[in-house]
This record gives C-alpha cells, sequence and structure tokens, in this order.
C-alpha cells in the first residue's frame, strides 16, 4: 500500500513528502513557513548552498523553539507562583472572616 504523498516547492525545489491523510494543511504551513526562512538567509548573501542555507534555517527555526519552550515553562512557574499566593491569600482571608 502506497503511502500519500503531497508535492511542496522549497526554493524552487520539488519535494515529495510521505503526509498522513488531514495533516496536508500543517505540512503546507511548515514548508511555507521553512520555506520563508530559507529565502531570508539566502537573501541576505551571506550563506552560499542550499544545504548550508537549509542547516541554517533549521537552527534558527530549532533555537526559537526551544526559546519558546522555554519562555513558556517561565511563564508556568509564574502561574504556579501565583495561584499559591493567592491561594494562601484566600485561606488566610478564610481563617480571618
Amino acid at each position: 500500500m502506497e503511502k500519500p504523498t503531497v508535492s511542496v516547492n522549497i526554493l524552487g525545489q520539488e519535494y515529495k513528502i510521505n503526509c498522513p491523510k488531514g495533516h496536508e494543511t500543517d505540512l503546507n504551513e511548515a514548508v511555507e513557513y521553512l520555506n520563508q526562512q530559507m529565502q531570508e538567509i539566502r537573501t541576505s548573501g551571506n550563506i552560499i548552498g542550499t544545504e548550508k542555507v537549509a542547516i541554517i534555517a533549521a537552527l534558527n527555526i530549532t533555537h526559537d523553539m526551544l526559546s519558546s519552550r522555554k519562555y513558556a515553562r517561565s511563564n508556568e512557574q509564574q502561574v504556579r507562583e501565583l495561584t499559591s499566593q493567592l491561594d494562601s491569600a484566600l485561606t488566610h482571608t478564610n481563617k480571618v472572616g
């Protein structure tokens, strides 16, 4: 049984990518984002060669993803601390009142 594929275009090159049914939109969004990142790197003129452009784009995207994760974890910790403070304040108020 043949796996479903989607044709995508990255920097003028066509690729056929295996893609489960129902995930085509997600794949196309990822392709658009990657293509945009690679175009920006190529346009800068500092990096030559599709492979090098792809590696720099992958590093940039990975860095952004990891930074977002750290930021989300930091926010989660702040929410936990605020919730704890609120619980303490409510408990104190209930005991006083």
